[in-house]
């Protein structure tokens, strides 16, 4: 027979460190309550208290708008593997300034110069550090210059960081190893880019990032999909300034082209860059070949025998110039 102790005793749900209650032990109802002014958990249904004094989670103070906000948080920024310490160390910043932003007194600044220098060798203290400083200091410098999405940047340096703990980087540029890193988080965040892109803002050729790439996808198992020739479609349109009617008119000739097995065996880029041309032209918003060609990376007689060869077996009709 069961205790009144062990009847009044709340049922929780193990969620590891945390238990949490989830149901009133009096009448069973899901419905419950936290009274923040009294520190109590209590049930809507019954007005059973199943515990007190619990702790507060949130903040003492209180922000009326956003700026308020940030300057009352004491967290700083994320972690990020962007950073060579994840950015979970301090910094010291360059301007002399304190931390309500009053100038440093001319007679300490020798003594913050001192401490800056010293927080900026502590922060890389052996080979390793000094090599990913250096690595994702050239990241960030590709990316930017891609203008990539911040989650592309944070797997990139999440597959370098990968690369150095297996050792894939001896008897290999850092420089290569970091393109080849890009061009594969590019493929796995479906932002996908050409080689040609990556080696033209890279101090690296075309070559060395592709043998790269394809040796880091085998010793560390990455599983990547091919591109197709949807991924650029956006992409190329919007730089050639074309409107939604000539994505979806490219979309749907893509379509009928994978019906009948014409984009396999050929490059994505090449498939996506005429397809749009024929659109453009359908459309009446026609672009040149060799504008088609710049953006998409390819040459013109490229362009001009796939379009060809899709206008042929799709029966596509295209008015002469």
């Amino acid at each position: 027979m069961p205790s009144d102790s062990d009847k009044k005793s709340p049922k929780k749900k193990d969620t590891g460190e945390v238990n949490e209650i989830v149901h009133c032990p009096e009448c069973n109802s899901a419905h419950l309550v936290r009274d923040y002014k009294r520190g109590e958990l209590v049930c809507e249904e019954c007005g059973l208290v199943l515990d007190a004094q619990f702790i507060d989670q949130g903040p003492e103070w209180r922000a009326f708008d956003a700026e308020q906000g940030e300057k009352r948080a004491r967290t700083g920024a994320p972690m990020t593997y962007t950073i060579h310490d994840k950015g979970l160390s301090t910094e010291i910043s360059w301007k002399n300034k304190d931390s309500y932003g009053r100038s440093i007194p001319t007679r300490n600044r020798a003594q913050l110069y001192r401490m800056r220098k010293w927080q900026h060798r502590i922060r890389i203290s052996n080979a390793t550090e000094r090599n990913l400083a250096f690595a994702l200091s050239e990241l960030n410098r590709i990316a930017s210059g891609m203008d990539l999405p911040r989650n592309v940047r944070e797997t990139a340096a999440l597959i370098y960081r990968k690369a150095v703990n297996k050792n894939l980087i001896r008897g290999r540029s850092i420089q290569g190893v970091v393109a080849a890193s890009l061009y594969g988080a590019c493929r796995q965040c479906n932002v996908p880019r050409t080689l040609d892109e990556i080696a033209s803002i890279s101090r690296v050729g075309r070559k060395e990032i592709g043998r790269t790439y394809r040796f880091m996808t085998r010793e560390l198992r990455l599983k990547l999909m091919p591109t197709s020739p949807e991924d650029y479609i956006s992409r190329f349109c919007s730089e050639l300034k074309l409107s939604s009617e000539v994505q979806t008119k490219t979309m749907e000739i893509l379509t009928r082209a994978n019906d009948k097995e014409l984009t396999s065996g050929r490059s994505p880029t090449s498939s996506a860059a005429a397809a749009i041309y024929i659109a453009s032209i359908l459309s009446n918003e026609r672009r040149t070949q060799r504008e088609v060609a710049d953006k998409a990376g390819v040459t013109e007689v490229t362009i001009r025998n796939r379009y060809k060869e899709l206008a042929e077996k799709l029966g596509i009709q295209l008015q002469p110039l």
